[in-house]
């Protein structure tokens, strides 16, 4: 399996700040659920690196 490799699989995914001030994304999808707790900063890591993928993905769509 890769990045590039298609699935028919429903997941819910929800973002938000716990309680103990850490930036919780959590997943749900067919029973499992995986909450994932970063530090602001890690958080704000991987908000960037979403960034860069999606102008990634534009990019790459725009060449088709």
């Amino acid at each position: 399996m890769s990045i590039n490799t298609e699935r028919d699989v429903e997941a819910n995914l929800q973002i938000g700040p716990t309680d103990q001030g850490m930036v919780r994304i959590f997943v749900e999808s067919g029973g499992a659920e995986i909450p994932m707790d970063f530090e602001p900063d890690e958080a704000r890591e991987i908000a960037e690196e979403i960034m860069a993928a999606a102008k990634g993905a534009e990019s790459m769509a725009k060449k088709r």
